[in-house]
């Protein structure tokens, strides 16, 4: 979610919402420049600062898996654009992420804490079902163990999964272009446009299918929340950001490239087998290759790899819920916000962990519901952003953060290392918000017309229902206990002791 700045940033105010008792601690894993960044924000050093720019990097293009979920999500863009939509909509969505996250990266430049955004065979659907929820409680399973059992060595495995998401992008763009017996024309790729939808107007139809490509590009902001576990956390942070979405965005987009030019007929791989599941591109493969097992193996890597995101999110996910806890933002938080002897938030994963397979529970129900409450990804994610990057552009308009040197007073807001010259940071900004509503508005679009209970995109409802909980919640009980990030009493001087 989006990074927030907390009121107090860079302040040593010592009257907090709750009194949290210190204890110096000086083990291996504090960085002491980062350190006293993070307890001038009013928060105690206790995670172990592991990862690096690298890390980082391979954290968060395994988390996008962007040419992968460019692939997975092709039906989208395709029936509602066509070749020449799915094309120019990759690149305005590209331009639109790039200003959100380069937006994120100046706010986590300023407070670079975890709390983030704290301001087949069609005849047996149901036994795919079934052993689809399987697969699903296995990756939650493998995630869950890499981010305990293992936790002391993610960095590595995350650049070990850098080195296979570049290794499986060739190991799949290779052979996709060197064996396609014909290419579709350059007129063709650039300038055929598909109204699928039915919709009123082509530019409509357009928009619609915007969302597949957010899908594949969005979710960088994920780094923020473990920056309490990166080194020099202010710098490497934003930079990881932006080297991510440029990277993973270039992939992707030579990856759609490559699919459209080996794809001669966009209707017959719509209309194929696989086309009709939902996913066309395995169809393309095995068309291109003309190799069933060749086909079988891309396919397999586009599979891994994707699996493979489910270990980062499992880590920010649980760190998030871990920070807002440490917040008294949650239920039982005196308990959640606890950490293990390794130092790592080991109830926040398994909370994590439960809610992500019970919410797996619903596909064996109903597909169409699960796939309800998974859209709440999209329209959830920006409307966070859509807050905090309009807050943003309003400080950035009205001088309300300072440099270093013009900061006079404990509460007012600092740029960190990372930030942009006002008037190109104004246009980012404001290109960011802009970019933010149109998304969290077609978010809410059926992909095609006529709509009816079993086609309707019922995010609206979850979103609207998720937003009501919340609102209840915090006024029935939230807001007696929570009152915005806490400043831990002591925190200052308990670093200069261990220092």
């Amino acid at each position: 979610m989006a990074p927030s700045i907390p009121a107090h940033a860079f302040a040593l105010e010592e009257k907090p919402a709750y009194e949290v008792s210190i204890h110096a601690h000086n083990d291996d894993g504090l960085n002491s420049t980062d350190d006293e960044l993070l307890v001038r924000l009013g928060k105690k050093p206790v995670l172990r600062r592991r990862f690096g720019f690298l890390a980082m990097i391979g954290f968060t293009c395994t988390m996008l898996v962007t040419w992968e979920g460019s692939l997975i999500l092709f039906t989208t863009g395709l029936t509602n654009g066509g070749s020449a939509g799915l094309v120019y909509g990759y690149l305005f969505v590209w331009l639109g992420v790039l200003c959100v996250f380069t937006t994120m990266a100046e706010m986590a430049s300023i407070a670079p804490t975890a709390g983030g955004s704290i301001i087949g065979s069609p005849c047996s659907p149901r036994h795919l079902l079934w052993h689809g929820t399987l697969l699903f409680w296995a990756t939650v399973a493998y995630a869950v163990f890499i981010n305990t059992v293992v936790g002391w060595a993610l960095p590595k495995i995350e650049l070990a999964m850098l080195v296979l998401h570049v290794v499986g992008f060739l190991a799949v763009l290779i052979p996709l272009v060197a064996c396609a017996p014909a290419t579709a024309p350059t007129h063709d790729v650039f300038t055929d446009f598909l109204n699928g939808g039915n919709w009123p107007t082509q530019g409509l139809s357009f928009f619609v299918g915007l969302v597949g490509s957010v899908f594949a590009m969005f979710g960088c902001d994920a780094t923020v929340h473990m920056a309490e576990e990166v080194n020099n956390a202010a710098l490497v942070v934003p930079r990881a950001m932006l080297a991510t979405t440029l990277f993973n965005g270039a992939l992707g987009f030579a990856m759609i490239i490559a699919v459209l030019f080996v794809t001669r007929d966009v209707d017959a791989a719509l209309q194929s087998p696989t086309g009709i599941l939902g996913y066309p591109f395995m169809d393309i493969f095995s068309t291109a290759t003309r190799s069933r097992a060749g086909a079988s193996t891309m396919i397999a890597l586009v599979i891994i790899m994707s699996g493979a995101g489910t270990i980062a999110a499992m880590a920010t996910g649980s760190r998030l819920i871990w920070a807002f806890a440490r917040d008294r933002g949650l239920p039982g938080s005196g308990t959640v916000s606890k950490l293990s002897a390794q130092r790592i938030p080991m109830l926040a994963v398994v909370i994590t962990s439960i809610v992500t397979c019970l919410i797996g529970l619903i596909n064996l129900g109903s597909a169409k519901a699960f796939n309800a409450v998974i859209s709440l990804s999209v329209s959830s994610l920006f409307a966070s952003y859509i807050i905090v990057e309009t807050l943003m552009l309003y400080r950035r308009c009205t001088g309300g953060i300072k440099a270093t040197r013009d900061a006079v007073e404990g509460h007012q807001l600092v740029w960190g290392p990372f930030h942009l010259p006002d008037g190109i940071g104004i246009v980012v900004n404001a290109f960011a918000v802009m970019f933010g509503l149109i998304i969290f508005f077609f978010s809410f679009w059926p992909v095609a017309t006529p709509v009816d209970a079993a086609t309707m995109n019922w995010s609206v409802l979850m979103t609207g229902s998720v937003g009501i909980f919340a609102v209840l919640y915090y006024l029935g009980r939230a807001r007696k206990t929570f009152t915005g990030p806490i400043v831990e009493t002591g925190a200052v001087d308990a670093f200069r002791v261990a220092e």
